[in-house]
Order: C-alpha cells, then structure tokens, then sequence
C-alpha cells in the first residue's frame, strides 16, 4: 500500500471510470517479494496476532476468547513461559518495551501491561475503538497500533495517550485493513489482513513505499489448515525477518527484496 493530473474519459459509450488512480502526483509503490533463507517450526494451534523478536527471545501473542495468550521462548524452539488472557478478552498485537509488554484486546478496548521476563500482569488501560496490531519505535519512543482502519494511532509506551495519528495511502488512497505491525527505525511494516500482502509505510507520512508479496509460503495441503498471514519480526542486527501466519505450522526466517533482484 505509491504524473500530470489526468481524468479518464468514457469513450464509445463505456462508463466513466473517476479519476486515474495515480492522477494526484502519488507516487506507486514498489513491489518486492520475499526471500526464504530458513524454514522454522510453528505451533499450528496458535492464532498469532503479535510478533516480535528481542534478542534471542521471540514473543508471539495468541487470539481467539479462552484461548489467547502471550507466550516467550527460544526462536523456532517450545515456549519457556506462557501466561492466559482471561474471557472474555480476545487478544490481539503485542509489543516489548524494555520491562514491560503491551497487549491489545480487540473489541474490549483494554491494553494490558505486562512484565517482560515473567509476563505477569502489571495492569490494565483503557482505549477508545478496536486493537488490532501494535510495534514500538525506539527513537522517537513511541508506540505505533492499528484498528483496522487507514490510521495509524502514535500512543506513549508509559501511559498508552495518544501522542498522534498518520493516515496511509498507497498510491494516494486509503489502504485500510492494516494489521499486525512491525516497527523498524522510522518504517512500519504491516501486514493486511485477508492478504498476502506486507506494506513497507514511510511512519512521518503514513506513505507505503513497497507492497510485499509473501504468498506461496506455506504449500497448498499446509494452507488449508491453516489461516491468513499475521506475524513480522525484525532480526535484530540482521536485515531478516521471522514471518508467520494464524494457525501456520512453519515460521519463515526471510529477506524482503525488489522483485525480480
């Protein structure tokens, strides 16, 4: 989800098709794909809905009501620490900052603060609309979290305020169905939902540099088990990314790269 003003004109009697999508001065994104460099086992019973990496920790949040939860472990290996989301909560985007992680509720509008290492819960906020998915950036320390929406809400990583909001556009328009986030540097990486697609979004301008096609991960006898894609993690001092989906059986260490490089 990125030229002189141009307007399509009906001709021979067909019907008038509006305004040339990219007739505003936006600019089309450009499309990449992605590279698998390791294949990694992944609980096929887990909903994902949050993604992160920290160190050599991967930390994955679960949704579903009675079955959500926020669990902790070595990348690709059992987790070492799981704790349960009570009902009627449904969990959905998680993110790590410093001692405490952040969970988003769906349709409950309450994030719960939790300890980092044990994943106990500290306390709980609440907020207006849905919780979808959930990153921090570091330099600018600030939480980035999605509603399903074309906004992006800012939101401080101590109290969960609003600091802020950013509307994305591809090419110009909305891109709405924004989900499961990944903050890297000034970037956000997205996931739509009902897609195979990631959004490479510029964070200051709400503007998608790069559409990422991740389809034909999983084989097709594997992808009728299974649900949409619904996980990004940045490699830390790598230029890789741990991928993943709801109900996947496989996570996929990847680069993401121009197509046809």
């Amino acid at each position: 989800m990125l030229a002189a003003a141009t307007v399509v004109v009906a001709c021979a009697g067909g019907p008038d098709r509006g305004p040339d999508p990219a007739s505003d001065g936006a600019v089309a994104p450009e499309e990449w794909t992605v590279e698998v460099v390791e294949v990694l086992p992944h609980d096929p019973e887990a909903f994902t809905q949050g993604f992160e990496v920290v160190g050599d920790t991967l930390y994955e949040g679960t949704g579903l009501v009675g079955e959500s939860t926020v669990r902790k472990g070595p990348i690709g290996g059992e987790p070492t620490v799981t704790t349960e989301l009570p009902e009627p909560l449904f969990g959905e985007g998680i993110t790590v900052v410093g001692s405490r992680v952040w969970q988003l509720t769906w349709q409950d509008g309450v994030a719960v603060e939790r300890d980092s290492d044990t994943l106990a819960e500290r306390r709980r906020v609440r907020y207006d609309g849905e919780g979808w998915g959930l990153c921090h950036q570091e330099r600018a320390d600030r939480l980035v979290m999605s509603d399903g929406t074309d906004v992006l809400t800012f939101r401080d990583p101590g109290d969960f305020s609003v600091l802020g909001t950013v509307a994305v556009t591809e090419g110009g328009r909305p891109v709405s169905d924004l989900n499961e986030l990944e903050c890297v540097g000034e970037i956000v990486y997205a996931n739509v939902w009902r897609s195979d697609r990631i959004l490479r979004i510029e964070a200051a301008t709400g503007i998608v540099t790069a559409s990422i096609d991740a389809s034909g991960l999983l084989s097709p006898e594997e992808a009728a088990g299974a649900d949409v894609l619904n996980g990004i993690a940045a490699l830390p001092g790598t230029d890789r990314f741990l991928v993943t989906g709801k109900l996947w059986p496989k996570m996929f260490v990847v680069r993401f790269v121009p197509r046809g490089r």
